[in-house]
């Protein structure tokens, strides 16, 4: 007798449930989120468990990991691809992890990536750089808007980098003021401190595989893109066609027709954030170096506007990685702007 596991994960605890090959409950408990009780609920069912089902939240490596750990065949589930029926009264945690379970005996469970545990602390920190950079921006935004509110000068964002907190204050008569400014330069400076300890760290960690590499010869990638790409993406054959990558990168329309009229919007954040990001920092900078980026970017902003003209490139720059990274082949402007 086949059976199939379902578990409905949450901060503290998740509801498991098993069927078996005619859909019949054969167990159903809710359990704390501890391993050992978990194991003890699923050692009765391990010969014959087909999948273990678990709903891709933001808690899952811990318990993934230990699962594969202990032998168990482990499914990650996407929840953004699971439809249930809108007509339905009454759903909760019971009913998720049967739905989990069902899904996977009838063979049409949308899952998600299990990234290999031995990279992903490399992608994490990565990630982290990024979440500096953002508030490393917030407060140079906040200091150069307070500049010119006050004194009608603009400073570029470099200058305010590198800025020594002693002038700045001066220009201030308020001492409320100048601890403003002399509070946000710290964090500033401390910010890009860290942002360059992670990039050294990284950089001297891991080397682009070879199928990356050539992501470098791509105009408005450097290293530090290369990277976020190769540790977001990690096997580029997990993607059988391009429009696969470029939908999973975010950078194609979200929209839903019917009869040739738009109804409605889909849901256009399903995706991964980080090489979203990547490729409209990449688009941002071959529009500036690359004169055949620069007229397909102009095109499209004439046409519409600056921000979708970006975003339009960024897919053109997502669709030409895919190849460059599945057939390691060098990038060829020409061909993609032609």
């Amino acid at each position: 007798m086949t059976t199939y596991a379902g578990i409905d994960l949450h901060s503290s605890n998740n509801f498991l449930g098993i069927i078996d090959q005619k859909d019949r409950r054969v167990f159903a408990r809710r359990l704390p989120n501890e391993l050992e009780q978990i194991l003890n609920a699923l050692q009765p069912h391990k010969e014959t468990l087909n999948a273990v089902v678990i709903e891709s939240t933001y808690n899952w490596y811990w318990l993934v990991d230990a699962l594969q750990a202990h032998g168990y065949p482990v499914r990650l589930a996407n929840p953004s691809a699971i439809k249930q029926y809108e007509g339905l009264k009454h759903t909760d945690d019971k009913h998720d992890s049967f739905w989990l379970a069902h899904l996977q005996r009838l063979g049409i469970l949308p899952t998600g990536y299990i990234y290999p545990k031995d990279q992903r602390p490399l992608r994490d920190l990565l990630r982290r750089r990024l979440l500096f950079v953002k508030h490393r921006t917030a407060h140079l935004l906040s200091l150069q808007s307070m500049i010119e509110r006050h004194l009608g000068r603009r400073i570029p964002a470099n200058q305010l980098k590198s800025a020594d907190a002693l002038p700045l204050m001066q220009w201030f008569e308020s001492d409320h003021e100048q601890l403003i400014v002399k509070c946000q330069l710290n964090v500033i400076q401390y910010l890009k401190h860290l942002i360059d300890t992670i990039e050294n760290h990284i950089v001297s960690a891991v080397k682009l595989r070879k199928q990356f590499q050539m992501l470098l010869t791509i105009t408005g990638i450097g290293k530090i893109l290369a990277l976020t790409i190769m540790l977001e993406v990690g096997d580029i054959n997990r993607f059988a066609k391009v429009g696969h990558y470029s939908s999973y990168c975010c950078c194609v329309q979200s929209k839903r027709y019917s009869n040739g009229k738009k109804k409605a919007e889909n849901n256009r954040r399903n995706g991964n954030r980080y090489l979203a990001w990547a490729y409209v920092e990449a688009a941002n900078f071959a529009r500036r170096y690359c004169k055949l980026a620069q007229q397909f970017y102009q095109h499209k902003a004439a046409k519409s506007n600056p921000a979708l003209a970006v975003k339009a490139l960024s897919n053109k720059l997502a669709r030409a990685s895919y190849y460059v990274m599945r057939d390691q082949v060098p990038y060829q402007a020409q061909r993609l702007f032609r």
